[in-house]
């Protein structure tokens, strides 16, 4: 350990204490350990396509994953400084103020991420040791059997290469898990800083930001939200531990995972594993667990399907960077989009003249959510049946979504419009999904007549 030295860890979307490896090393090589998260004011302008970046569904999302992990850090000891402002300008001048010596954080692989990162690099000054590191995978790209320039096209050949070499490797990989959790708390737990350290840590411009500072009006939840849940990496352990273990949902997930309505027909890890409020790796040991209680079936399985499905998306952005924004996609396929901004209304404020798109659009504008189901079909729609430029579509619900996740959001768009990972052009038949998944209408009526409820 590095006597009297301080380290910063920078958290970005890694809000999370437990099996966090970035916050282990840092715990591990450096006496003292500061905390920061940026609110970045870039995350609540408009983009190029007319929407906020971030609207205030995963706004009021966020500011909650901060506040838990901020009193997560504290019960460890550790300072957690919030700034609104820009991140470039904000983790400089962070480790400028308290002579840090190393900067600990996340990497990415996407284009503005990337940027700013290479920008907070290019002003430090060259005593500031950088430590980086991958931590938002289930599968570590050391342990892939191919580089990722290899990487399949497809991802049915991803997902037999993954399972059939890493069921030798899991032994290696994933044996000592739960070793490493303990030795996360343990190490972290031993972190007792000296009362000069915590004084100097006392910064009145840092705090975490209200909802209206950041540009919004308070809101409440819908009551016929399928997502009440709060942000954090507590909600997130007990939703994990509620859908697992005292319901045991997880033993009917993939027969009801094509849900529309309610709390549980699918897990919602989503929006804390986009935040990084729980790791994929902590879902994975649970399902074994899981497993050894209760049995292992087909949902068990679909769980961690889902899992290696998250991370083909994050590897084909770290093999194809900025393709994953083009508007010929990784394909390089030249359809012929259209810009047509009365169609795009439409679309968002669900007055299309599809009942089940519409549905599936007024519920995501006023609760910030969607099912699977649902985004594959007005995703469809939008970019196979109205022809829309399928960056404007992947834009608003980067905007809109709880679960935003950019690897997985733009990997989808790109897939569904053809311009992705999947050679086959499919279009869905809205109608046909409509009946055989809201037969009965009660989803559209939900959402269309929404005082019948």
């Amino acid at each position: 350990m590095q006597q009297n030295k301080t380290a910063i860890v920078w958290f970005t979307n890694n809000l999370r204490v437990n099996d966090n490896h970035i916050l282990e090393n840092a715990c591990s090589k450096y006496e003292r350990v500061i905390a920061c998260y940026c609110f970045d004011k870039k995350h609540y302008t408009k983009t190029q396509y007319g929407f906020k970046k971030t609207e205030k569904f995963r706004a009021q999302f966020l500011i909650e994953s901060v506040e838990a992990l901020s009193q997560n850090l504290k019960a460890l000891h550790i300072s957690l400084l919030v700034f609104k402002d820009y991140t470039e300008t904000c983790i400089p001048n962070i480790c400028s103020k308290y002579n840090a010596d190393a900067l600990f954080f996340q990497k990415e692989f996407t284009q503005e991420e990337t940027q700013t990162i290479d920008t907070i690099l290019s002003v430090l000054p060259k005593s500031v040791k950088i430590y980086s590191y991958y931590d938002q995978f289930l599968y570590h790209p050391d342990h892939l059997p191919f580089e990722v320039n290899d990487l399949p096209k497809i991802f049915t050949n991803f997902r037999k290469q993954i399972e059939s070499t890493t069921r030798i490797l899991n032994s290696k990989i994933f044996t000592n898990f739960r070793k490493q959790i303990e030795s996360t708390t343990r190490i972290l737990k031993s972190k007792i800083f000296q009362p000069k350290a915590i004084s100097n840590l006392l910064d009145v411009n840092s705090k975490i930001p209200s909802i209206e500072e950041l540009g919004f009006e308070p809101f409440n939840r819908k009551k016929q939200t399928a997502f009440p849940f709060k942000g954090g990496e507590n909600e997130a352990i007990e939703r994990l531990s509620d859908y697992f273990f005292t319901t045991q949902n997880l033993g009917i997930y993939k027969n009801t995972r094509n849900g529309l309505i309610g709390t549980n027909y699918s897990s919602k890890f989503s929006p804390w594993l986009a935040n990084g409020c729980i790791s994929a790796r902590t879902i994975y040991w649970n399902i074994k667990t899981y497993e050894a209680r209760f049995g292992s079936n087909s949902s068990t399985y679909w769980m961690y399907f889902e899992l290696i499905w998250r991370d083909y998306f994050k590897y084909l952005a770290l093999k194809h960077q900025d393709f994953l924004f083009h508007r010929n996609g990784i394909q390089q396929q030249k359809y012929k989009w259209k810009t047509d901004n009365n169609l795009i209304q439409f679309w968002i404020n669900g007055t299309t003249t599809n009942d089940f798109v519409n549905a599936n659009m007024i519920e995501l504008k006023q609760t910030g959510w969607m099912s699977n189901r649902g985004r594959l079909n007005v995703a469809s729609y939008f970019s196979k049946e109205l022809h829309l430029d399928w960056r404007i579509g992947a834009a608003y619900f980067e905007s809109m979504l709880l679960d935003y996740d950019v690897h997985s959001n733009y990997g989808n768009w790109q897939y569904v419009s053809g311009v992705g990972n999947d050679p086959r052009n499919r279009k869905f038949n809205v109608q046909l999904q409509a009946e055989r998944y809201d037969a009965n209408g009660k989803y559209r009526r939900t959402w269309l007549q929404p005082t019948l409820f």
